[in-house]
């Protein structure tokens, strides 16, 4: 970025729930001070950001920036003053056109939450060019959907390539464990898709298709995702995982804006690891026909676990990788926080510090994690967000 900007970091939507977490992570992990990243939380209250900035103990000195998504102007002035605005008030097809336009125009990198496909190819549509031209990165899906997973398969590829000299042809991405919750975020997101689609019904083929935000390309046939079956090489039944619709796309568009790295043939699909047998197959079943994001117990915008239940959160993920030649490796992504809540403030804190501070080789876009970060990123939430990648065979 040729000017320097006030801030490194400004933290939108600090006054929410997974908002006032990043705040304190980036509170109690770097501070303030000549030596830390100059950042500031913003949100549409000034009174109500001192309130959050004393309720969760940080320090006066703290800088509060004033912005409305209803007000562009207000949203222009906050994108001006900092290097990269992360942003967690979602859903962002109803709170985030404005804020990406300001950032686009501002030459702003930008990171947020985003699960919604429909509303991503939206914005890669409208915003590829100008954002080329104006140096703004824009990094949608900067939490557990999808950097475990986008990242997971990214490192996989690297391993691969080291050892065999070639990439996978077909990685599976399998949630072996899992410890908490999805966030409202994510529940009040897919409400919102359900709503656009039925508005336009031009979106299904977006959401239906693993290349939905790769325009212009079609790669081969995906493995099929919708329902049980037995996963012969872990010897155990799977289930569909319902982070699978944005994550496989994330990972295609990754394949796709690093010019092919794992092949245009590529095939990804992930799911979740039950057990052998019977009882697993029951419970392969039972996962199918559960929806975890409906229902009277479905989470709300705004709320979320204890800090017990964040920080007794976890997740394993296990990437099977295989060459077209049956040459094979694995890899493990681990969290130590409650995937939807604790790790996800962590991971969306990091990427938008390691825009903001570490470099890159690239221009201004619409980006992925693992094409624009990548091992940058792996390093820093390795060291500070309580992530490993670490391969198993």
């Amino acid at each position: 970025m040729a000017d320097a900007r006030e801030f490194d970091l400004i933290i939108y939507g600090a006054t929410g729930y997974t908002g006032r977490l990043v705040a304190e992570y980036m509170s109690q992990q770097y501070g303030l001070g000549p030596e830390a990243p100059k950042w500031a939380m913003a949100g549409r209250s000034m009174e109500k950001l001192k309130e959050v900035r004393n309720l969760i103990g940080i320090p006066e000195e703290t800088p509060l920036v004033v912005a409305d998504s209803n007000d562009p102007a207000s949203l222009d002035m906050m994108a001006s003053r900092a290097a990269v605005i992360l942003t967690t008030v979602g859903p962002y097809q109803l709170y985030g056109d404005e804020l990406v336009a300001a950032c686009v125009k501002n030459g702003t990198h930008y990171v947020d939450l985003c699960g919604e496909p429909g509303w991503m190819r939206q914005k890669i549509d409208e915003h590829q060019d100008a954002a080329e031209k104006s140096g703004a990165q824009i990094c949608f899906s900067c939490g557990f959907d999808s950097i475990p997973f986008d990242l997971g398969v990214l490192m996989l590829q690297k391993e691969m390539e080291k050892r065999f000299g070639k990439p996978a042809t077909r990685i599976k991405g399998r949630v072996r464990a899992m410890e908490g919750t999805f966030s409202g975020g994510t529940a009040a997101s897919l409400k919102e898709t359900m709503k656009a689609v039925a508005k336009d019904p031009s979106l299904v083929k977006i959401l239906t298709s693993s290349f939905g935000l790769t325009p212009g390309f079609e790669g081969p046939d995906q493995p099929n995702m919708l329902i049980p079956k037995k996963d012969k090489a872990l010897n155990s039944w799977v289930a569909p995982f319902i982070m699978a619709t944005i994550n496989t796309k994330n990972v295609h568009r990754t394949n796709y804006l690093l010019d092919f790295p794992y092949g245009k043939d590529f095939k990804y699909d992930e799911m979740i690891v039950t057990s052998p047998g019977d009882i697993g197959k029951q419970a392969a079943e039972m996962i199918a026909k559960a929806n975890p994001l409906g229902g009277d117990d479905a989470p709300k915008p705004g709320e979320g676990p204890t800090p017990e239940q964040r920080e007794n959160g976890y997740y394993d993920l296990l990437f099977l990788g295989e060459t077209a030649d049956g040459n094979s490796a694995s890899l493990c992504v681990k969290g130590d926080k409650d995937p939807g809540y604790g790790s996800t403030s962590k991971m969306i804190a990091e990427s938008a510090l390691c825009i903001a501070l570490d470099g890159n080789a690239y221009g201004g876009g619409i980006w992925t994690p693992g094409a624009l970060m990548g091992e940058k990123l792996t390093k820093r939430l390795e060291k500070n967000a309580g992530l490993s990648f670490t391969i198993e065979n």
